[in-house]
């Protein structure tokens, strides 16, 4: 996967030196092998496992032409969140049966792309939005499946920016006596509405199962009661996502068994000992799949000493190409790659180009000593770096390489300054 060779850090085999000549800088380079075996992870310990169950990619973490089609190949379904991932998808020829709609705001014409195109399953976020459901499906003559999004009131160790299981969220219907059970009852007389069951996602780079089992006990709460109320068995449940990978030495994330394992324990034992069918669980897992399968390469600049205060070390990217440190105060490691020998002497801030103070990628690593001209690689940045790029200062979007079988794949061409301003009038 990344390893050294001589002064050089390598990518499966392909030195970082050599694409950052052939491709420039900045640049997002992927390891196929790392996002197959991450797959592979949710294969042996989830989907194999475990009979009833699919695994939902969450596209919001890298949406591309390519990734759709590799999902396709390996036989897992995408979780979309609007109508660009939706129509990524579907151009990619990914199957519409195996695509879940999600998001807290779908607006009608994302909503009549998703009938056009076959998507069969919605994630309902809020009341309002299934009597729109409703009404355009049962216009069109067909019936659609959804699932109910609960906003489940538990507490979550990561970043409040990241925390999406809160009373206070946008996301998701409130646990009210008096709005969710008439919503339940409403999709299960409809006769265009087909009611699964329930979905949930607490938050993102997520270290521990304390909320997923808390929001768990939840939902299991919300079958039972379905049962009883309505004589009706849930017969689907979402998980959704939200599994922490390592960003630095400080992160220790879990294996996917160590937080699908006790999920699925307690809700086969709680279907068990109430009468209840253990339903389909399916999970949404995407930064999990390519966050630590992703790197950047950049070219260091200016370098600014300022005595006994700081060293910034300027870098050709910055928020627009990883807009996590300044979005949320995300933290990365990098090195030099091609000073992959030499010992770490001096602590430097990495800072980007815009003209933001927010704009720094690093607020504090180790290096070689650096100089302009040296090849800087950011580790671990393969979810939300391209899908967040932005154009901020009229800087391009880089370009994505995938490293597969040993050789680069370029899936995304570099951004011009004629790119930026074909819109424009």
């Amino acid at each position: 996967m990344f390893d050294t060779q001589g002064n050089t850090l390598y990518v499966d085999g392909v030195s970082t030196k050599d694409l950052a000549d052939a491709y420039g800088t900045p640049l997002y380079v992927y390891s196929e092998d790392k996002i197959t075996n991450k797959l592979s992870e949710i294969r042996t310990h989830f989907l194999d496992k475990y009979p009833k169950t699919h695994a939902a990619y969450a596209c919001k973490a890298f949406c591309t032409l390519y990734m759709c089609r590799l999902l396709n190949e390996q036989g897992f379904w995408l979780d979309v969140v609007s109508g660009g991932e939706l129509f990524t998808a579907i151009k990619a020829g990914f199957p519409a049966n195996r695509i879940e709609f999600n998001g807290n705001n779908k607006s009608i014409d994302e909503l009549e792309m998703a009938l056009e195109y076959g998507v069969e399953r919605i994630v309902i976020d809020n009341v309002q939005e299934l009597y729109d459901v409703e009404a355009l499906y049962r216009k069109s003559g067909r019936n659609v499946k959804v699932l109910f999004r609960i906003t489940p009131d538990v507490s979550t160790d990561t970043h409040a920016y990241i925390s999406t299981a809160k009373k206070d969220s946008k996301f998701g219907i409130p646990l009210d006596e008096g709005i969710l059970y008439p919503l339940i009852q409403y999709a299960i007389t409809s006769d265009t509405i087909d009611f699964l069951g329930f979905h949930f996602h607490v938050g993102s780079q997520l270290l521990n199962t304390r909320a997923h089992l808390g929001a768990l006990e939840v939902i299991l709460a919300l079958m039972l009661e379905t049962k009883k109320r309505f004589g009706y068995d849930v017969r689907d449940f979402n998980m959704g996502g939200g599994f922490g990978i390592k960003y630095t030495d400080q992160d220790m994330p879990l294996s996917l068994s160590e937080f699908v394992d006790p999920i699925m324990s307690r809700l086969e034992a709680f279907c068990a000992s109430n009468g209840l069918i253990r339903p389909h669980v399916s999970m949404e897992p995407g930064r999990f799949i390519v966050g630590d399968a992703g790197l950047q390469l950049y070219t260091v600049g200016n370098i600014k000493e300022i005595p006994e205060v700081k060293t910034y070390v300027s870098v050709d990217g910055g928020m627009t190409d990883n807009l996590r440190p300044g979005l949320y105060g995300a933290r990365y490691d990098a090195v030099l790659a091609n000073k992959m020998d030499q010992p770490k002497v001096k602590e430097v801030a990495i800072s980007g180009k815009c003209c933001e103070s927010t704009d720094i990628l690093i607020q504090s690593v180790t290096l070689p000593k650096p100089e302009t001209g040296d090849l800087l690689c950011v580790f671990s940045t393969g979810s939300y770096g391209y899908a967040m790029a932005n154009n901020y200062n009229k800087i391009p979007i880089p370009a994505v390489v995938v490293i597969k079988d040993g050789a680069p794949q370029l899936v995304v061409r570099r951004q011009t300054f004629m790119d930026m301003i074909q819109r424009e009038i």
